[in-house]
């Protein structure tokens, strides 16, 4: 066993895995392309400052689960752990206001929180999420999370379910917060003592509790939909609506809170009850006073965000990743020393065509070359140099049935993308 092993949560991914990753990426671009959404690429640490400000200090992604060091200048900075803080910040920076609205941006990136790993959640994990800014209509909460919701289908996860809530907005959430503490205040003694703590530093936050007592009280609890402002429910009301016109299914689950402080109204998450207990593939929501809490003009925003870990693993168990054509097509073999160079020419005309090709990089004799060949998966081996062939010949084995034929060199792309039904310009993601 190496001395060395990635650090705990943390994990190396590889072929065949990296190629399902290529795969998996791609249809989520390709998705958030189809919507008009545009990519933005962060970077992977912002000052410790854009999260506690952003997120909020009483949750638990900033009290529990950050990365937080010091630079050389003394300066904290935190690894992100989650997309829409460090997008957010990025738009106020750059003066996006400016652009025409809607803003919409997309992105695949690596988060970091240090929390206890399970199957499809690691404490470095790769987010999907995608933002609306600038739009504080209920079509932008809908456009945002169905393309979460398309993409989800797309991949062949057609039962897809919104839990769908609002989490009112600074008019009508004091209120109700008041009425939510006394409920849980007369059911202190039973409660578990993160969730007391919680009912000090951050409330709502109870309501994702998996103890099951707690979660016993919390059915119980006043629902935030019965004290919304008119035009917090008059949105609620919209996105539901919109949502069922896109034939989405929608349930309405007042435990869905969201952990992070910055969402006013619309919290989502999407199920896929297959799974069970842990359905959970992503959760979003809006969050209108973000950008002014990082120094910018009034803003609104909703987005999602999609860990791509447990995705991934959902479409392994379902059998939808499909067969992927990533490895090689083509070995070029060729007999010693003299046709070396002319094998080398050959691997390299063969790329430029747009085909996967290799050649023997050990300088193994013929016969080991071809069993290399075997073994490598591809489809067709090319032999270089062989007795009795003439000069700008090759000869071309199908390595599955075992015939053999010759060709010229020149012709050979052309020939192997015919056999190949044109799939030979195809790459990863196909």
């Amino acid at each position: 066993m190496s001395k060395y092993q990635a650090p705990r949560g943390m994990r190396d991914v590889l072929p065949p895995e990296s190629e399902r990753w290529q795969w998996l990426v791609s249809r989520c671009r390709e998705m958030a392309h189809r919507y008009g959404y545009r990519e933005i690429r962060t970077p992977l640490v912002e000052h410790t400052e854009v999260f506690l400000k952003g997120v909020g200090e009483g949750t638990d992604i900033v009290e529990h689960e950050m990365y937080t060091f010091a630079d050389r200048a003394g300066r904290s900075l935190s690894l992100r752990p989650e997309g829409t803080a460090g997008v957010v910040r990025a738009y106020v920076e750059h003066g996006m206001h400016t652009w025409p609205q809607p803003v919409k941006l997309y992105y695949v990136a690596e988060m970091f929180r240090y929390d206890r790993p399970q199957a499809g959640r690691y404490r470095q994990h790769t987010q999907f999420g995608a933002e609306v800014l600038g739009a504080a209509e209920p079509a932008a909460d809908v456009d945002v999370l169905s393309l979460a919701v398309r993409t989800l289908q797309a991949l062949g996860l057609r039962e897809v379910r919104v839990h769908l809530n609002s989490v009112g907005d600074p008019k009508c959430r004091p209120g109700y917060l008041q009425v939510f503490r006394e409920y849980f205040q007369a059911h202190y003694d039973r409660l578990d003592d993160d969730s007391r703590r919680r009912l000090v530093t951050n409330p709502l936050r109870i309501l994702d509790s998996k103890v099951e007592q707690t979660r016993e009280i919390a059915r119980g609890a006043p629902r935030m939909l019965d004290y919304l402002c008119p035009e917090c429910r008059a949105h609620f009301d919209a996105v539901r609506r919109h949502l069922e016109v896109l034939g989405i299914a929608v349930e309405v689950d007042p435990l869905v809170v969201r952990g992070l402080d910055y969402y006013t109204r619309t919290a989502a998450e999407v199920h896929y009850p297959k799974l069970g207990a842990q359905s959970t593939l992503f959760g979003g929501g809006r969050y209108d006073g973000l950008a002014e809490v990082l120094g910018g003009p009034p803003t609104p925003g909703v987005g999602f965000g999609m860990g791509l870990e447990r995705v991934l693993m959902v479409l392994e168990e379902e059998g939808l990743v499909p067969e992927l054509a990533t490895g090689i097509q083509v070995y070029v073999c060729h007999d010693g020393p003299p046709w070396e160079d002319e094998a080398l020419r050959l691997v390299d005309f063969l790329r430029g065509a747009g085909l996967r090709a290799e050649g023997d990089l050990l300088g193994r004799s013929l016969r080991a070359q071809l069993r290399a060949a075997s073994r490598s998966g591809a489809r067709w081996a090319v032999l270089v140099g062989v007795p009795e062939v003439p000069r700008g010949q090759v000869v071309l084995r199908d390595l599955q049935v075992g015939e053999q034929r010759l060709v010229p060199a020149e012709q050979l792309p052309r020939v192997l993308q015919e056999e190949e039904g044109g799939c030979g310009r195809t790459g990863a993601g196909s």
